[in-house]
């Protein structure tokens, strides 16, 4: 009895862990590993706005370019930085030492990230920045509360304010009162976010369609055998049911004179 509370106690721990600590509702998606297009958008969003802090140090870009049907020297010139080979590793030029000093922790790794926390915890917290003048760099996140890491996608997504259901105080979504207790309401209580008008590059659905494709990418890195062993264990299947066929017939050869 007691392993057992044991072993659900670890794994709620471990879910907790994964998920930030944060109950804030994800969003459900459906990674796609044969939508090539969809990955090689998603490469593109990476290296723009996410290389320059976070590595893919378990994935080789030559590995990349073969899975998403890129021209390796079209890889080379795009993405593959000027001091690295094709063959090398998806490492970064930041020094870790130099990034704990900036941002209080180096930016991590993302190669495993959507395996360690799902591709649904990574697409809801990339769209759940919102400005919070109290943090250090201006913004907080409803899936990873305060958060160390600016909002670099902020202009394509544009500012978003926390917006409460109490009852207003003026214009600042700070400034509201629950409409329960009468008391004043912090923005980590409000679970409703809007952008602020005239402050997005992009609609809400180009800005959806930008990191589904960002975390499809993520998702593939994390397991690039995955597409392949699917399709192999689709072949297996097949195999198993046909073998099935003939090792029934073979039993009722076998035994046909016994009975």
């Amino acid at each position: 009895m007691k392993l057992t509370l044991g072993l659900v106690l670890a794994f709620v721990s471990s879910v907790s862990f994964a998920a930030g600590g944060s109950t804030y509702p994800l969003e459900q998606i459906e990674p796609d590993y044969s939508d090539k297009e969809s990955l090689q958008r998603g490469l593109a969003t990476y290296s723009h706005y996410c290389m320059g802090c976070h590595s893919l140090g378990y994935q080789r870009y030559e590995r990349t370019a073969t899975d998403l049907g890129i021209d390796p020297e079209i890889m080379v010139q795009a993405i593959v930085p000027s001091n690295k080979k094709i063959g090398d590793l998806g490492g970064i030029a930041m020094p870790p030492r130099a990034a704990a000093e900036w941002f209080g922790a180096p930016p991590p790794d993302l190669t495993l990230v959507a395996r360690k926390r799902s591709p649904e915890w990574v697409y809801t917290y990339m769209k759940t920045f919102y400005v919070d003048p109290t943090r250090p760099l201006g913004v907080n996140n409803k899936v990873f509360p305060k958060v160390g890491m600016p909002h670099v996608l902020e202009p394509l997504q544009g500012l978003q304010r926390a917006v409460c259901a109490g009852s207003m105080v003026g214009d600042d979504p700070i400034a509201q009162v629950d409409s329960d207790s009468g008391q004043p309401m912090t923005e980590s209580q409000c679970d409703s976010l809007e952008v602020i008008e005239g402050t997005a590059q992009l609609s809400a659905a180009e800005y959806d369609r930008l990191i589904y494709d960002l975390v499809n990418f993520l998702e593939y890195v994390g397991e690039p055998t995955k597409a392949r062993a699917h399709n192999i264990g689709i072949y297996v299947l097949l195999f198993l049911m046909l073998y099935f066929v003939f090792a029934y017939l073979l039993k009722r050869e076998y035994w046909k004179d016994v009975q």
